[in-house]
């Protein structure tokens, strides 16, 4: 009965907060849109019971889904918000390897605090965070005073407003999300291994590659879904430091909400979103299973 209800919290837990506000989701997607309160007329009318349900399923149509094909501005929006997550996830491995793996290596009083401050910026609002990039980006921001100050360029840098801007954005923001399954994973490291390999010949350099990289495998696997997963649907940092150039699927997700005010086709962008992220969560969660079944 116990291992029951330990098992029956967490289903409840993502039947109230996942698979209801889905169908929801769904249900608006399959409704048409109407000038009035809320915008659009629901299709299933669950209050006629089953004779409700027949005859929603008898004129089921995906007009909705077919719409979105026939404007290139949603495929356009779909790619654009891949590319720009893989590459920033990948700047994100890049930036947040080398801090990860100078934590591991630090002598033991230090990595709590080093810890700390990796976790520091979550203690301030996200929204804040993002508007102090704004400051430092802009045309007369800190970081084109100091470059033109040290004589580094001789007129401000276009900087806010750009696709550079969002990718300086999602690597800050998400930075932690990439350091800390990594640094987890180095720091269990065995370094006999890595003065094994030195002893057979290895270089420092060729020990970290076949020995170190291999090992830490599993942090950068699970710190790349980490950071991948919500920077494809990212809104806020597209929208205060892309401007109107960049194409994303959160924000034509947010202008179809509240601009258009067209519920039924946001509801089937969020849809197709999801979708799309159920594959690389469903990768996740193999890799933590696989991870958790070596470790025991």
């Amino acid at each position: 009965m116990r291992r029951a209800i330990l098992i029956l919290v967490p289903y409840l837990w993502l039947l109230a907060l996942f698979l209801v506000p889905f169908l929801i989701v769904l249900k608006i997607s399959l409704s048409d849109a109407e000038l009035s309160i809320p915008p659009y007329t629901p299709k299933l009318d669950l209050t006629a019971g089953w004779a409700g349900i027949k005859e929603f399923l008898a004129g089921l149509d995906f007009e909705n889904f077919e719409f979105l094909t026939t404007d290139d501005l949603y495929w356009k929006a779909y790619l654009s918000s891949l590319q720009i997550a893989v590459i920033s996830t990948v700047m994100s491995l890049l930036v947040g390897y080398p801090i990860a793996y100078g934590m591991a290596n630090a002598p033991d009083h230090w990595r709590p605090t080093l810890m700390m401050l990796v976790i520091l910026p979550f203690w301030t609002s996200f929204l804040i965070r993002v508007y102090s990039w704004m400051g430092i980006l802009s045309t007369e921001g800190y970081l084109n005073q100091l470059l033109i100050g040290m004589g580094l360029i001789s007129e401000p840098l276009t900087i806010l407003n750009t696709n550079t801007a969002v990718y300086i954005g999602i690597v800050y923001t998400y930075l932690p999300f990439m350091i800390l399954p990594v640094y987890s994973a180095l720091e269990r490291m065995d370094a006999s291994l890595l003065e094994a390999a030195e002893d057979l010949g290895c270089s420092r350099i060729t020990a970290f590659w076949l020995v170190t990289v291999p090992l830490s495998r599993n942090g950068i696997i699970a710190g790349c879904f980490l950071v991948f997963i919500p920077a494809i649907g990212e809104f806020v940092i597209p929208s205060l430091l892309g401007g109107s150039r960049t194409l994303m699927i959160g924000k034509v997700l947010w202008e179809e909400f509240f601009n258009n005010r067209d519920w039924p086709v946001a509801s089937t962008v969020a849809v197709i979103l999801l979708l799309i992220l159920i594959i690389p969560i469903i990768l996740f969660q193999r890799n933590e299973q696989k991870q958790r079944e070596a470790e025991g």
